[in-house]
C-alpha cells in the first residue's frame, strides 16, 4: 500500500450527487456508493446471471456475482499499489456488470437486436440506468443516487463515449446513457478516472484468469492444451519444475495463480511507467490525457490475444455452447415479443410505468428493463410458465467466463 497519489480521486472533492444528501459522518462518498451497490437488488440478482454456457454437474463455475467480487478484489489491489482511491475503484468494479441481461452476452446480443428500433441496448448504459432509475427503494429519489465519480466510471470505464469532434465513438449513444447524461453531465468526451480504468483492466484480469479455470473444469480443454500457449505454458512448466508429481488440481491452481500474477504485475509496472512519464497533477489530468493510462504492456496484450482466441474457439464457440446460445436467444426474443404485444402480462409493479409510456419506444424500454433484469433461472421459468415451453430444463446450464 502506498500514499495517495495527487491524481487519485479525492472523496472530499467529489462533484457530488444529483440529489443533495447529508454527508455521512463515518463513510466517505465512495464507501457509501460501494455499500449501496452491494445492498441493491440488482447486485443480488447477479448470483444467478452467467456468461458462457457450460453444462455442469457442480457449483464451481463463476457467476456474474462471483466474477464481480473477483474484479473488485483485483481493482483494490491495483488501486492500492498505485496510490489511487481503493473505495472508488471497488465501487465501480462491483457495479460494472449490473446491467447484464440473463444469459450474458448472448442475451445482450438478442436484446440489442430487439431494441434497435427503440434506442438500442448496451449493458454499461443499462447499469447506469439501474443505479439512477430502476432501483426504487429510497424515499427521496429513484436509483441509488451515487456520486458523480462512480457514475462516470460505470458509464465510461472502457473509454470515452464521444470523440473529440463530438461524434459518438461507436454508433449512436445508447438511449439510457444519453437520457441520464442530459440531466447530469458525465463528461462523455473524456477518459474516466484512473480508478475507473483500474476497474476496467481488473475485469480483463479476472475473466482471463477464471475462464481458464472454468474451461478446464468443464472439460472443454486440458492442461496439455494450455502448455502450448504463451503465459500459461511457462506457468505450468514452472510449477512442474518446482513441484514434480504434484496432483492435478493443485498443479492447475498453482499454474493459474501464476498467470494471474503475471497479469497484475504487468499492469502495475506499465501504469507506474506511464504515470511517471505523464506526471498528471490531479484526477482531471488523467481524464484529459487523451489515452488510457492503465493497461497491459504491448507484449502481454499480444500474448493474451492468443489465449483469448484459443478460448473463443475451444470454449465460447464449442458446439454445445453454440447450441445453447441459439436456445436461450429464442427465450429472450419470445419474452420480449410477448410483453410488447401484451404489456398486461408484466407484473403489477410495472403497470404504472406502462401507463406512463408515451409511445412504442418508451414501452420497448420498459420491456427491456424488465427482461434485462431477469436472472437466467427466472427467464427460463417465465418462458415455461407464459409460453408453455420446456426450456426450464436448461437450468442445468451455467454461464462462466
Amino acid at each position: 500500500m502506498t500514499d495517495k497519489a495527487p491524481f487519485a480521486a479525492d472523496p472530499t472533492q467529489s462533484r457530488g450527487r444529483l440529489h443533495r444528501e447529508t454527508i455521512s459522518t463515518f463513510r466517505s462518498p465512495f464507501q457509501r456508493d460501494r455499500d449501496r451497490i452491494i445492498h441493491s437488488s440488482a447486485f443480488r440478482r447477479l448470483k444467478h446471471k452467467t456468461q458462457v454456457f457450460i453444462e455442469h454437474e457442480g457449483d464451481y463455475y463463476r457467476t456474474r456475482l462471483t466474477h464481480s467480487i473477483e474484479v473488485a478484489q483485483v481493482a483494490r489491489t491495483l488501486a492500492g499499489s498505485l496510490g489511487l482511491n481503493t473505495d472508488l475503484a471497488e465501487a465501480i468494479a462491483l457495479a460494472h456488470d449490473l446491467g447484464h441481461t440473463p444469459f450474458g452476452h448472448t442475451g445482450e446480443d438478442a436484446l440489442s437486436e430487439l431494441m434497435e428500433p427503440y434506442g438500442g441496448f448496451d449493458h454499461n448504459a443499462q447499469a447506469l440506468r439501474i443505479v439512477t432509475a430502476l432501483e426504487r427503494h429510497y424515499a427521496d429519489f429513484d436509483g441509488l443516487n451515487l456520486s458523480w465519480e462512480t457514475l462516470e466510471g460505470i458509464a465510461k470505464h472502457n473509454g470515452p463515449i464521444i470523440l473529440p469532434d463530438g461524434t459518438p465513438k461507436k454508433g449512436a449513444i445508447p438511449a439510457a446513457l444519453a437520457e441520464y447524461n442530459a440531466q447530469h453531465d458525465l463528461w462523455l468526451h473524456t477518459h474516466a478516472s484512473a480508478e475507473a480504468q483500474v476497474a476496467a483492466i481488473a475485469d480483463d484480469v479476472a475473466y482471463n484468469h477464471h475462464d481458464l479455470h472454468d474451461g478446464l473444469r468443464s472439460g472443454l480443454f486440458t492442461e496439455e492444451d494450455l502448455m502450448a500457449l504463451p503465459i500459461t505454458g511457462p506457468a505450468f512448466a514452472e510449477v512442474d519444475a518446482l513441484y514434480p508429481g504434484l496432483d492435478k488440481m493443485r498443479r492447475r491452481h498453482e499454474a493459474l495463480r501464476r498467470v494471474f500474477g503475471v497479469m497484475v504485475e504487468d499492469v502495475i509496472a506499465v501504469a507506474h511507467h506511464r504515470l511517471e512519464a505523464a506526471q498528471p497533477k490531479d484526477a482531471d489530468a488523467i481524464r484529459f490525457l487523451g489515452t488510457t493510462i492503465i493497461r497491459f504492456s504491448d507484449k502481454l496484450f499480444r500474448e493474451l490475444k492468443v489465449i483469448r482466441q484459443f478460448l473463443f474457439t475451444r470454449m465460447y464457440r464449442a458446439p454445445r455452447v453454440v447450441a445453447m446460445r441459439a436456445e436461450v436467444t429464442e427465450v429472450v426474443r419470445d419474452l420480449f415479443t410477448l410483453f410488447m404485444q401484451d404489456p398486461t402480462r408484466l407484473p403489477d409493479e410495472w403497470r404504472d410505468d406502462v401507463a406512463r409510456a408515451r409511445d412504442e419506444a418508451a414501452l420497448g424500454r420498459i420491456v427491456a428493463d424488465y427482461v434485462a433484469g431477469m436472472t437466467d433461472r427466472f427467464a427460463l421459468q417465465e418462458h415455461s410458465r407464459l409460453l408453455g415451453s420446456d426450456m426450464v430444463r436448461f437450468t442445468r446450464y451455467i454461464v462462466s467466463g
